[in-house]
């Protein structure tokens, strides 16, 4: 089928201000769209730029705003787009060039969390076990990838940059509900301040945005009421 891809295009050496560039490409219903963003780079302008790697959904790197969502674009079927497709760069961040963002403080916003296991004992002789229901208490939040699909969704961030974010806020919520885990109230420090966890509106952007379906807004409220039981 064919199908126009309407691409939002900023290359900050020649271009003062964003502007809209369309190609069309000849695609197969189950195509992806980074097949047709493929297709457009190879045959039609090799300037264009945006990230991918593993094209199978696990990297997170091809994530992009695609007819107003933030999907990723190898898991993104052209069946379920239609004959006009509509892409821009995540929002709330600063465009690189074309569909490529600055993650950088993205990035510090995620190691400000200590997105580690933190345990100061002597390490045991042999693993450190959980039951099955001390691991599934945190199962969900194991599934992010740093995409970046939620933080880009969320008006909190667009706002405010300076907002911690709800990818951040994920990856704390994976270690404050991990039973190996001694680094509890170092994390909730980090989150327990102005443009920490509180600057969460519970809008659900974040939640829709999630290409592993991760509960992210059930997930920070989780982190929101352990705050609250801890009386910091």
């Amino acid at each position: 089928m064919q199908t126009t891809l309407r691409i939002l295009r900023f290359n900050p050496e020649t271009d003062r201000r964003p502007h809209w560039a369309e190609f069309t490409v000849e695609v197969e219903p189950t195509d992806r769209l980074l097949d047709a963003l493929n297709q457009v780079k190879d045959t039609q302008d090799g300037t264009l730029t945006y990230r991918r790697s593993c094209a199978h959904g696990v990297c997170g790197s091809d994530a992009m705003t695609i007819d107003s969502g933030n999907r990723l674009a190898c898991k993104t079927l052209m069946r379920d787009l239609g004959r006009r497709v509509t892409i821009e760069p995540l929002r709330g961040f600063k465009v690189i060039k074309d569909l490529v963002v600055d993650m950088d403080s993205f990035f510090d916003k995620y190691r400000l969390v200590m997105p580690y296991l933190i345990n100061v004992g002597e390490p045991p002789p042999e693993e450190r076990l959980q039951s099955q229901a001390e691991r599934a208490r945190f199962d969900m939040t194991t599934k992010c990838i740093l995409c970046g699909c939620c933080t880009g969704a969320c008006p909190s961030y667009w706002a405010n940059p300076d907002y911690i974010g709800p990818a951040a806020i994920v990856q704390a919520h994976r270690f404050l509900f991990d039973s190996r885990d001694q680094g509890l109230w170092a994390r909730l420090q980090v989150l327990n301040t102005q443009d920490g966890v509180w600057r969460c509106r519970t809008v659900f952007n974040c939640t829709l945005a999630c290409p592993r379906e991760i509960e992210v807004t059930k997930a920070i409220g989780e982190v929101k009421r352990l705050l609250v039981r801890s009386h910091l």
